[in-house]
């Protein structure tokens, strides 16, 4: 495996791309993708999908745990290109159409510009297409409750505060939770190393997203895979409670 592409568990790869994660899972000649980094990260996206074995081809779903460029960067040309269908928490579904965009503005991001890490991480968020837009046409809520008949049978699970519609995905069979941005363990403009909230300036709502945090330490898991950071080992409980610790 090439550095940027790690297998965490039997079919279950984190794939590091530039300066956020992105997930394949794997069952037979299938595959589901959660998230897909920048816009400027997809040629590492397909070579990911090349690396564990897959293609753009081979996969069933694309899931999105919440619709900032940063994951959802490739979402639009995986569906128009292979018509691979695009889902997402209903609440998020018309903040992938760009409905409206809760993201950190620019001018937000300038005032905090004083903080250690962050002009470097906007100057290269902005070259890989932080800013762009990148809609998708026709994302979809999940197509039912509990878990999804997908590669990794991923059970979605509900963790609003960075977005209005953020979602993890646990992975019961596999002992993994999938975190998005609801619970990281690192990121380029903080100065903590393990599990934590994004600084301040990135979510929607800090208020619910440090009550996700609870919801997160109701789940089963030994592996946690997020947005931003290393992959965590140990039980997703503690991490959980470490980052609401951490935030409070």
């Amino acid at each position: 495996m090439s550095a940027g592409v790690q297998q965490v568990a039997d079919g279950t790869y984190l794939v590091h791309g530039s300066n956020t994660n992105w997930v394949i899972l794997t069952e037979g000649s299938s595959a589901t993708l959660v998230d897909t980094g920048y816009p400027g990260d997809r040629d590492q996206v397909l070579a990911s999908l090349a690396e564990v074995g897959s293609s753009p081809e081979a996969l069933t779903a694309v899931l999105i745990t919440h619709a900032h460029n940063d994951h959802l960067g490739s979402a639009e040309y995986l569906r128009s290109a292979y018509g691979t269908p695009v889902y997402l928490h209903e609440a998020e579904v018309p903040h992938a159409r760009r409905e409206f965009l809760h993201q950190v503005s620019v001018g937000t991001v300038l005032k905090n510009g004083w903080r250690p890490g962050v002009l470097p991480w906007a100057v290269h968020a902005i070259r890989v297409g932080g800013t762009a837009h990148v809609p998708v046409t026709s994302p979809q809520p999940f197509p039912a409750e509990g878990a999804l008949d997908l590669p990794g049978r991923p059970v979605p699970v509900h963790t609003p505060g960075h977005t209005d519609g953020h979602c993890a995905f646990h992975l019961p069979d596999r002992g993994v939770v999938i975190s998005g941005d609801g619970l990281v363990s690192g990121h380029p403009t903080s100065r903590v190393k393990g599990p934590q909230l994004l600084p301040d300036m990135f979510h929607h709502e800090r208020a619910r997203a440090v009550a996700s945090l609870d919801v997160f330490a109701q789940l089963e898991g030994e592996v946690l895979l997020p947005g931003h950071g290393p992959v965590y080992r140990g039980p997703v409980r503690e991490a959980a409670l470490q980052a609401r610790d951490r935030a409070l």
